[in-house]
C-alpha cells in the first residue's frame, strides 16, 4: 500500500514568504518549506497495482499551463475543534479543471469518489486544540495575504509517510501541462 496524493508545488520564494507568517500559534505543527503545496486530489491508501493505474490515468490529463495566486488565510473547522490553518487559493477556472481531471482519473483507476468539495489552498501549520482567539488572531493578521501569480506547468503524484515527525512528502510523478 501507498499513501499517495496529486498536487502542485510552490515555488521556493513563494514558500519562503509564507514560513514568514508560520508564527502567533502556540503548539502548531508548522509545515516545512519542502511540504507546501496545493493538494489537487488526495487518494489516500492504495494498491501498488491501483498507483500504476493512476499513474497512467493522469498522464492522460490534458490541460494548458497557467497562473495561480494565493489569497486570504482561514482555518478548517472552528472552536477547539481548529485542526489546520492555511493560505487560500484565488478562484481559478484552470486550476478548478486540473482538479476534476485528477479526480477523473481516479474514478477510472477503480477509486471511490472525494464526498468533499475542493478547496484549494497551502497547509501551513496543524493544530491540536489551539486557543481559538489566537488563531483568529492570526487568520486577521495574516487574511490579507497575496501572492505574486505562481506560474504552474506541470502537477506530481507524491507519496506521503508518517512519521513522529509529521508527514514527509517525495515526488513519485510529475506531469507537464
Amino acid at each position: 500500500m501507498i499513501r499517495l496524493f496529486a498536487a502542485l508545488a510552490i515555488p521556493e520564494d513563494i514558500g519562503l514568504a509564507l514560513q514568514a507568517r508560520q508564527t502567533g500559534i502556540e503548539g502548531a505543527r508548522w509545515r516545512p518549506l519542502e511540504a507546501l503545496h496545493v493538494t489537487l486530489r488526495f487518494y489516500g491508501e492504495i494498491r501498488q497495482d491501483v498507483a500504476r493505474d493512476l499513474d497512467a490515468e493522469l498522464t492522460t490529463i490534458a490541460a494548458r499551463p497557467f497562473s495561480i495566486e494565493l489569497e486570504g488565510a482561514g482555518a478548517f473547522d472552528d472552536g477547539s475543534d481548529i485542526h489546520a490553518v492555511w493560505a487560500g487559493v484565488a478562484a481559478n477556472a484552470e486550476l478548478s479543471h486540473l482538479a476534476e481531471a485528477c479526480e477523473t482519473a481516479a474514478r477510472r483507476a477503480g477509486l471511490k469518489p472525494e464526498k468533499r468539495n475542493y478547496k484549494p489552498h497551502v497547509t501551513l501549520a496543524y493544530l491540536r486544540r489551539p486557543d481559538p482567539a489566537e488563531v483568529g488572531g492570526w487568520i486577521q493578521a495574516n487574511n490579507l495575504l497575496r501572492s505574486p501569480p505562481i506560474f504552474i506547468d506541470r502537477f506530481g503524484l507524491y507519496s506521503s509517510h508518517q512519521s513522529r515527525d509529521g508527514s514527509h512528502y517525495r515526488l513519485e510523478a510529475e506531469y507537464r501541462l
